[in-house]
């Protein structure tokens, strides 16, 4: 079974790629109604998190995005020459 990082914590994901990809599909969903009370804004980087176990160009964007917010929460964001 495949598991996914996500903060500090793993996560199981379902073992077959078709079922990956509609739990992924449908916590982007969800995370894209997370103004409304039962589902949340926290659902959306979960869903992407889900998705990179399978596509690669989701999987490289998720990369680039863990790699940006690593160097922003140590302060050595190098567009600003830090």
């Amino acid at each position: 079974m495949a598991t996914v990082r996500f903060g500090n914590k793993r996560f199981k994901v379902p073992g077959s790629p078709a079922m990956r990809r509609v739990t992924g599909a449908a916590l982007v969903g969800g995370g894209v109604l997370g103004f409304l009370p039962v589902l949340g804004f926290w659902m959306l980087p979960l869903g992407v998190v889900v998705l990179s176990v399978d596509s690669h160009p989701v999987r490289r964007v998720r990369r680039r995005t863990e790699v940006w917010w690593g160097r922003r929460r140590n302060g050595r964001d190098e567009r600003f020459g830090g």
